[in-house]
């Protein structure tokens, strides 16, 4: 049991997820897996202690997905089955991206989610909205892009296009992908899915 008071917790996860951040973008030594996990878990739980709210401003940009979590193996934590944490590889490039679609409502916007394997990317885009009391961002995706050196090859929507983005917005979270945010900072957000797997993305100048 710890006996840190609130404050040196907070900087103590906050420090420790900062130097992953700057050690992925720089190629320096990473902190363990177990620790990260660690420092994620108690940013979750600092949150929901203090209430803290993140606008859905604070998520606009780039972000590049660095470290993950299964919800399968290992260990029994926050509820759920937490697997090992892994540090995405550097040829391999993840990307989440939000965007003010600057309807009168500030909580709603555009989600893109793209993959880069060598000449090949993947990119799934749609709509989104925040519930900022809860941190909850949920999206669903309607385009689908592929590409290959950069030369766009297919463009088409998915599951009915843009009827399915009209009908997202009445639809309840229940029914919904989402991100529930605990940590936003300038360069980095850390979230857990839906389905109980934690996740840190670094701020990218890489559309």
């Amino acid at each position: 049991m710890t006996t840190d008071s609130p404050s040196t917790t907070t900087d103590n996860f906050i420090n420790l997820l900062s130097q992953v951040a700057v050690a992925y973008r720089e190629g320096g030594k990473l902190p363990t897996a177990d620790i990260v996990v660690d420092a994620l878990l108690t940013a979750e739980k600092t949150t929901k202690q203090q209430q803290i709210n993140y606008p859905f401003t604070s998520l606009i940009g780039n972000w590049r997905l660095c470290f993950a979590t299964g919800t399968k193996k290992v260990r029994q934590r926050g509820g759920i089955v937490l697997g090992k944490g892994f540090y995405l590889p550097k040829f391999a490039t993840a990307q989440i991206s939000f965007s003010s679609n600057l309807l009168p409502s500030l909580d709603q916007g555009e989600v893109g989610n793209q993959v880069k394997f060598g000449p090949v990317g993947l990119k799934l885009t749609g709509p989104a909205k925040h519930l900022g009391k809860k941190n909850l961002l949920a999206f669903d995706f309607t385009q689908m892009q592929i590409s290959v050196f950069n030369r766009l090859l297919y463009n088409q929507p998915i599951r009915s296009g843009k009827a399915n983005t009209e009908d997202f917005y009445h639809q309840p979270i229940a029914k919904l992908p989402f991100f529930a945010f605990f940590l936003v900072t300038e360069d980095l957000i850390a979230a857990r899915g839906r389905g109980g797997g934690l996740a840190i993305w670094i701020r990218s100048s890489v559309e």
